[in-house]
């Protein structure tokens, strides 16, 4: 690291339509961080939604001293973080923390990843994240190699697993996030905190979740899907990128055998992805089917595109 000590964090958030949300978890982290005798630099990308909202997010981060970067049309979460990132980089960021507009951390909690992040510079770093009424959210995951599918931590299958950690808060040191590169911009939603994970553990950093420190996360509050109760009906969007972005991640990373496994795979955990929403929701609509559909079709014209371009993927 250029330190030897974190001096400087800088906190990214992308805001698509979300700045009550701002104003209910970053506004108080970043009057709180100033307490904890913590250094940092807001940066909030605005993802055009409205020009009421974008009014809304821009007399806000005047009123808090947040660096805003207000784009024209919408990056997507992954390509927003890495220009928040560099912003916040150029600003003398030495430690980039990550977080949901729905998620929340306490200052404190904030300053225990930044002395974790000292003593292991390489590590990408996640707290335990909890729902508002206190069940867990997300204490690590696992990526099944050998299918494709994602598992919690405590259905980790016997071989052929790799973790990852959810995007909704994360700390990485400025050393490691230049060392990866930051998110791969061709995700624009969904899987870009699995390939994050993968290409860090490539890269020889390490992966950690932070038990003893704590987040919250109120479920569904940016999307309005994807992080909800099983059972409950996801957005198209949810359904068309988490399907379609499996088979771009596999395209990128694995071997010509993984490749193969993992599209004969395909329409097996598209299913499975669909089921998280309920099967109610096919008696309503069968819009999720029609994402599903498409998700499928445009995976495979990505993969096969990247496989063509990126031969040798390991």
């Amino acid at each position: 690291m250029e330190n030897s000590t974190v001096a400087h964090l800088g906190i990214v958030v992308v805001n698509y339509g979300s700045s009550e949300l701002l104003v209910q978890n970053l506004a108080p982290l970043g009057r709180g961080l100033a307490n904890a005798a913590v250094v940092a630099t807001v940066v909030v990308v605005d993802n055009r939604t409205t020009e009421s909202e974008r009014a809304a997010v821009t007399a806000l981060a005047a009123a808090e001293g947040w660096q805003l970067l207000a784009t024209d049309a919408n990056l997507g979460f992954g390509r927003g973080v890495n220009a928040g990132a560099a912003r916040a980089l150029d600003l003398g960021a030495t430690a980039l923390l990550i977080l949901n507009p729905d998620a929340s951390i306490e200052p404190l909690a904030v300053a225990a990843l930044l002395d974790r992040s000292t003593r292991n510079p390489l590590a990408l770093l996640c707290p335990r994240i909890v729902r508002p009424d206190g069940s867990t959210w997300f204490d690590g995951a696992d990526l099944h190699l050998a299918d494709g599918r994602l598992r919690n931590r405590s259905a980790r299958p016997a071989t052929d697993w790799e973790p990852w950690l959810t995007g909704a808060c994360l700390l990485a040191t400025a050393e490691l996030w230049r060392l990866v590169g930051g998110f791969d911009d061709d995700y624009f939603l969904y899987w870009e905190d699995v390939d994050l994970s993968h290409r860090v553990l490539a890269a020889g950093g390490s992966l950690e979740v932070c038990d003893d420190i704590e987040a919250m996360h109120a479920e569904g509050g940016t999307q309005g899907v994807g992080a909800e109760h099983a059972g409950q009906a996801k957005s198209q969007t949810y359904y068309y990128f988490t399907i379609r972005n499996r088979l771009l991640f596999a395209a990128k990373h694995l071997d010509e055998a993984g490749y193969r496994r993992w599209l004969a795979n395909s329409r097996r955990v598209a299913w499975e992805v669909l089921l998280q929403g309920g099967r109610r929701q096919f008696l309503r609509s069968l819009a999720p089917l029609w994402a599903a559909r498409r998700a499928l079709r445009d995976g495979r014209r990505l993969g096969a595109t990247v496989r063509t371009d990126t031969p040798s993927s390991s």
